[in-house]
């Protein structure tokens, strides 16, 4: 077997491919037709960029299939941030795409994906800056051979996007580890008297929300480094369920769940209750109801449905029904034991239990509540 079909495979056989993995193709096809004025080291240019994440038809008859479903124009002044020398915080509810946009900019824009920081409580400086080999360091003393690069680092060297997830969730005092970085483009390093200047191309992408427990608000010199795009819910019910409807699809094939497509109308139902709960109203406008405590963003929707097919293909007969989402839709739905559960039966008992057709998932949750 030659290398590159070994690589092919080990790629293959992963449960989650990069975005630059999975979409390679297309990526090939963009950079082929892409004769637009680009940045230093950017892959793409700005407009193929934005037909990358967005979708659209090639001069040859190319379909390139859009990564996000929604307003466009925020995309293009996501990339055109990216362009100038300001870094660009994606902003908004838990489950709006933040994380999914991010990690497509990076792949559309530097090819790479993967210089990856995942904000947590745990956090440190070492995880933006710079680490050290500890058995090297003492050895040999502070030393370039000593030095472990951040993927910030790698990607201020190489000129290429470093992303940060879950900026708000690290401490204030690491956070402030950005200023110096995002103001004067260079990472001092005065173990070594030495400093890293970023390669043209270097930029910063971060996502952060403000609604989970655990936000360390930024700072005021922080937040002007940035460019803030707030991603918002998607604006229709049939918007959201095309979204659904397409990330399902598409990590159903890579689990290679045993079962069929899910029934349009049974995403339908679960995008309807999410929409609702979280609107604190019903669609057709006419009754008020209550709001449970977590978010029911698009992205629990989708988990849902992925948790109910592996219900339905391991356990029933691969057509997805009501029995198999009831205990997702439930546990998504009730964060809090007493408030939540409140909330959900009485939603049940005055909408789901009076909707034509929904007896069957009114009866399913009913036995689980």
């Amino acid at each position: 077997m030659t290398q590159t079909k070994k690589i092919i495979t080990e790629i293959s056989s992963v449960i989650r491919q990069h975005a630059e993995q999975e979409f390679n193709d297309e990526l090939t096809l963009l950079l082929k037709h892409d004769n637009r004025a680009k940045p230093t080291n950017w892959k793409l240019s700005p407009w193929a960029a934005r037909m990358y994440i967005v979708g659209g038809t090639l001069p040859d008859g190319s379909i390139i299939s859009p990564k996000y479903i929604g307003n466009a124009r925020l995309i293009e002044i996501a990339i055109a941030t990216l362009a100038t020398d300001r870094a660009l915080l994606l902003y908004g509810l838990p489950g709006t795409a933040k994380s999914w946009v991010s990690e497509h900019l990076a792949a559309a824009i530097s090819g790479d994906s993967t210089l990856l920081i995942q904000g947590t409580a745990g956090t440190d400086e070492s995880a933006i800056r710079y680490g050290w080999n500890y058995a090297q360091l003492l050895a040999e003393g502070p030393s370039k051979n000593a030095l472990v690069p951040s993927p910030m680092m790698k990607a201020m060297t190489n000129g290429k996007l470093a992303r940060i997830e879950e900026l708000t969730r690290i401490g204030n005092d690491v956070q402030d580890t950005l200023i110096t970085i995002l103001s004067e483009k260079t990472l001092p390093i005065p173990e070594l008297g030495a400093e890293i200047q970023a390669a043209k191309g270097f930029n910063v992408i971060a996502t952060a929300n403000n609604r989970d427990k655990g936000v360390n608000e930024l700072s005021s010199a922080l937040m002007r480094r940035f460019n803030t795009v707030i991603l918002p819910t998607p604006d229709s019910l049939d918007e959201e369920v095309q979204i659904v409807e397409k990330r399902v699809n598409q990590l159903g094939k890579a689990l290679e769940l045993p079962v069929e497509k899910p029934a349009i109308e049974e995403i339908r139902r679960v995008v309807t209750i999410f929409r609702e709960l979280r609107n604190g109203i019903t669609a057709d406008g006419k009754t008020k109801i209550k709001s449970p405590s977590g978010t029911l963003s698009t992205a629990e929707a989708i988990s849902v449905i992925n948790g109910g097919l592996a219900i339905a293909g391991y356990y029933g007969d691969g057509i997805l029904k009501a029995d198999d989402l009831a205990a997702g839709v439930t546990g998504t739905i009730i964060k809090d034991p007493i408030q939540d559960t409140i909330v959900w039966k009485e939603y049940l008992q005055t909408i789901v239990k009076e909707r034509d057709g929904w007896k069957d998932l009114y009866r399913a949750c009913k036995e689980i509540v």
